[in-house]
């Protein structure tokens, strides 16, 4: 699922900004490329962020509000910036981008796939002959697995 906007220069000059912040948790991907950016609105030199967590109980959203306000307002002419972290909708798994997938892959972590839950392809082989080692992985939104096919465990996101 991609992010919607307006296709305002403006705005997408923000969604360029905010291409820049990454996930603390996982720094090779940003939260454009994870589907966190819900919505934008820019009101005069003030701008508003909507941010979906991709986990309720996420601690690093605190670190992910301030990396948007200071990238925000050291790359733009703004003013003020606000963070909202909000609930509704959820964030899925499903709108994390392509390109957000090939990074996770590359940083040894699979994503689900929501249209065969359960089955989690290795991100090193590439082989979905994978089992759950432990449901509760490194953070709160991952899980632990072993590949019977290299031989490697690896984590895999959590299907939300």
């Amino acid at each position: 699922m991609t992010q919607t906007h307006n296709g305002k220069p403006e705005q997408e000059r923000f969604y360029q900004i905010l291409d820049e912040v990454k996930d603390p948790e996982i720094p090779v991907i940003s939260i454009v490329e994870m589907g966190m950016v819900h919505q934008i609105t820019v009101e005069g030199e003030m701008i508003w962020v909507q941010v979906m967590p991709t986990f309720l109980g996420c601690p690093a959203l605190e670190m992910i509000g301030n990396s948007i306000r200071e990238r925000m307002l050291e790359e733009s002419d703004l003013e003020e910036v606000f963070v909202e972290f909000i609930r509704d909708p959820l964030w899925s798994s499903e709108r994390i981008t392509p390109i957000g997938r090939e990074k996770l892959a590359g940083f040894g972590l699979a994503t689900p796939s929501m249209d065969r839950l359960g089955q989690v392809e290795c991100p090193y082989c590439q082989l979905s002959g994978t089992s759950l080692v432990n449901l509760f992985g490194s953070t709160a939104c991952r899980s632990i697995y072993y590949c019977r096919s290299c031989k490697e465990p690896f984590e895999a996101m959590k299907p939300i």
